[in-house]
């Protein structure tokens, strides 16, 4: 296995041992836990979950939950059941392609199963950009051609009807999953990640209910940098885990 270090997320409430190279937890893991308003005795599923790191935080906030990680890299897979131990939660990791139905049906990932689906796609699909030459980034970065569809469809799959959907994505990515998501999941609620004030979004936060028909809602927009160049106050208070998005 690759050199790794040890860290913490939401001010030392949550360890994380994790690659020190390529791809690695950070805002955006934050921002996604932070989305997830997880209940006592829901079946949470963290798809394309790393080390761990969006669940462990949805952990911290509630542990009375079950929460199952699924992560194609075994060695990832492997930081993600350590981390799992380190912090006290008793997780399900499943080592499989989530875009693969037989390895997730013989990993008990059962259709419509979840209460919540936490994901973090690869914001690529190949031939859109140049992959980085890092094969841990790529692999987290990437997607075969057609990906993000196949993605969507079995992160929503596995929600109960009624179920949450939450995902981070990249904001020149929206419409393509919000034309992906639209037969599926409804009542969609969606914040823009902005790195200051005065500067286009750079991410975008999607939530919505399987099968509902509700309406859209933009919420206000999630500003990660003041003036100054540090974290605005809201910014600060969501990476220590003082503050939520829901």
């Amino acid at each position: 296995m690759a050199e790794t270090t040890d860290d913490s997320l939401l001010g030392g409430r949550v360890a994380v041992t994790q690659p020190a190279k390529g791809h690695r937890a950070g805002t955006d893991a934050v921002l996604l836990a932070a989305s997830a308003a997880v209940g006592p005795g829901d079946v949470v599923v963290d798809v394309g979950a790393s080390t761990g790191a969006v669940g462990l935080m949805a952990a911290a906030r509630e542990k009375n939950a079950r929460f199952v990680f699924v992560e194609r890299d075994p060695d990832l897979a492997e930081l993600c059941r350590r981390n799992c131990h380190a912090n006290g939660v008793e997780g399900e990791v499943a080592a499989i392609d989530v875009l693969d139905k037989a390895a997730r049906l013989g990993a008990g990932l059962a259709a419509e199963s979840a209460d919540w689906v936490l994901t973090n796609p690869p914001f690529l699909e190949e031939g859109q950009a140049r992959i980085s030459p890092d094969r841990g980034r790529a692999a987290a970065h990437a997607l075969p051609v057609g990906g993000l569809e196949a993605w969507l469809k079995a992160c929503t799959g596995l929600l109960k009807p009624k179920g949450r959907f939450v995902m981070i994505h990249r904001a020149d990515r929206l419409a393509d999953c919000l034309n992906l998501l639209v037969r599926s999941v409804g009542g969609v609620a969606l914040r823009f990640v902005h790195p200051a004030a005065d500067q286009p979004a750079i991410r975008f936060l999607l939530s919505g209910t399987k099968g509902s028909r509700g309406p859209l809602a933009v919420l206000p927009p999630v500003v990660l940098n003041g003036p100054d160049g540090r974290f605005t106050a809201q910014a600060e208070a969501l990476h220590r885990g003082e503050a939520f998005l829901t």
